[in-house]
């Protein structure tokens, strides 16, 4: 398991599985969002599966499947919501952690300055910069 941290509060991961949720509680995570959707991985790893183990480890899972180039404001608004009510540390996850750090970045558009939203990413290979217009729109509201 690969834990990125964007902030203190929240880190994305390439795709977990159940065997990793003891580290993702050692590491104080509260709240663990998927935003892989189903369609794209084995039964063993889809939601319900990596739900079942987060919740017996005493952990909040908020599925919010993302669908690469058709992010909604839906997804937006349910991960903005996922981490302000998580109560501690958020830990999002998807195939690489990249559509994780997109929703992230969205979600913070007019809280931080769209320079740090591309930035922080991009110290883990994330390019966010196409989505520039996107964040600044956001931001302008």
């Amino acid at each position: 398991m690969d834990i990125r941290p964007l902030t203190d509060v929240y880190a994305v991961s390439p795709q977990i599985t159940p065997e990793d949720v003891a580290a993702i509680v050692a590491a104080g995570f509260t709240t663990v969002v998927c935003n892989r959707p189903d369609g794209e991985i084995p039964p063993d790893l889809q939601a319900t599966e990596i739900r079942k183990s987060v919740e017996a480890a005493g952990l909040k899972f908020v599925d919010n499947p993302v669908i690469g180039g058709a992010i909604t404001l839906d997804n937006i608004s349910a991960q903005s919501r996922a981490m302000t009510e998580s109560g501690g540390p958020v830990l999002a996850y998807c195939a690489s952690g990249n559509r994780s750090s997109i929703v992230w970045a969205l979600a913070h558009a007019g809280q931080r300055p769209t320079d740090e939203l591309i930035a922080i990413p991009a110290r883990y290979g994330y390019a966010l910069e196409p989505f520039r217009p996107t964040i600044d729109q956001l931001a302008a509201g």
